[in-house]
């Protein structure tokens, strides 16, 4: 494949998302979009407090206000602002309609790359985490809304590849350079 490709890293929370895009941006020099700014955007227009409970009520008042498409549109702007030809990497890519619109717009250069680990891993790492950590209720609460409000096991079960995250970083990191590799 020529020409610069748009890469969706998909999953739920605790996947390793944030491990593979680190990696994708320090590695490779790729700059990455991240679809989750205008939720933070918006929690500071309204001057919340960054919750898991208000990024929740913000994501999806934002949605309801101006569709479901209104995180994919707000990412395409952003990516016809990056100039070259590098690979570009979206974090919090998660809706059916996002998906969708980036098929048709992307076409074959938009490649989706899920990352799965098991819930009860997931939600270790999360516990863990040092920024937002999530109580297994809360981790749950999340998958649940994310499921069933973004419909986002669309897009992982239609990714063009499927990462399982349960071993090392190391692995990973293989993983993921297995997969550029062939894309490449």
């Amino acid at each position: 494949m020529k020409g610069r490709k748009i890469i969706a890293v998909l999953g739920l929370p605790g996947s390793g998302k944030s491990e593979v895009i680190n990696f994708l941006m320090n590695k490779y020099g790729w700059p990455k979009v991240y679809f989750g700014e205008p939720t933070f955007e918006e929690l500071e227009r309204l001057n919340l407090p960054i919750t898991e409970k208000n990024a929740r009520m913000a994501r999806e008042s934002l949605r309801k206000k101006y569709g479901v498409g209104y995180y994919g549109e707000q990412a395409i702007k952003k990516i016809a602002k990056i100039k070259g030809r590098k690979n570009v990497v979206l974090e919090s890519f998660y809706t059916w309609a996002e998906y969708l619109m980036f098929k048709k717009k992307f076409k074959s250069y938009f490649i989706a790359i899920a990352i799965y680990a098991s819930p009860k891993i997931r939600y270790a790492r999360l516990a863990g985490r040092k920024k937002r950590p999530l109580a297994e209720k809360e981790a749950q609460g999340r998958d649940y809304a994310q499921i069933e409000n973004l419909f986002q096991g669309g897009p992982i079960a239609m990714a063009d590849y499927t990462i399982l995250n349960e071993g090392s970083r190391g692995e990973l990191h293989e993983k993921v350079d297995s997969i550029i590799n062939s894309i490449e």
